[in-house]
């Protein structure tokens, strides 16, 4: 289906805009996602500091028939557009406000996207004028929710994903 005022299509959800300061992700049907349980672990993020997008409610769309997660808008810039040496500031700060979701049970999953989905590479890092912003928690994962053994597998992944964000984000 087309949407009026689509930002971005993944392979489950497509993303509208509602207003200046708010977009959505819609769910029909079955997406195999679960719009509660992205909510949750978005406010579980939201809590701990503002890396991921702020969640800002859920709602129903009666003209689209969908289920909406609605969050704050996020305007992208360019990072090629500012120094080396200002991107390493933003990389640290990124570095270190991931290291607290992880220390507090939250990990994301999808700092490089799965390798059979159209777009670039790490997409659902945005750099905003308040620094480096994670979007889109749909396979993030809860400590609490997956038990310390899956929850230290993630972390690996992650942190391995992070070395190739660093190179990436440094030197494209």
């Amino acid at each position: 289906m087309k949407y009026p005022r689509r930002l971005s299509s993944g392979a489950n959800n497509t993303v509208i805009v509602l207003s200046e300061t708010e977009v959505a992700k819609l769910f029909t049907g079955d997406t195999r996602s679960d719009i509660g349980s992205e909510a949750e672990k978005m406010k579980v993020a939201n809590a701990i500091n503002d890396l991921v997008v702020r969640f800002v409610r859920l709602d129903y769309n009666e003209a689209l028939a969908a289920e909406m997660l609605v969050m704050e808008r996020i305007r992208p810039i360019d990072y090629r557009a500012y120094e080396v040496e200002r991107r390493e500031l933003w990389f640290d700060v990124f570095a270190d406000e991931l290291a607290q979701l992880h220390a507090s049970g939250f990990v994301h999953r999808d700092l490089k996207r799965p390798s059979n989905l159209d777009g670039l590479a790490f997409d659902n890092i945005l750099l905003t004028e308040q620094g480096l912003r994670l979007i889109d928690v749909g396979i993030s994962a809860l400590k609490s929710q997956v038990g310390d053994t899956i929850f230290a597998k993630y972390i690996e992944i992650e942190q391995a994903e992070m070395v190739q964000f660093k190179a990436y984000f440094l030197n494209r």
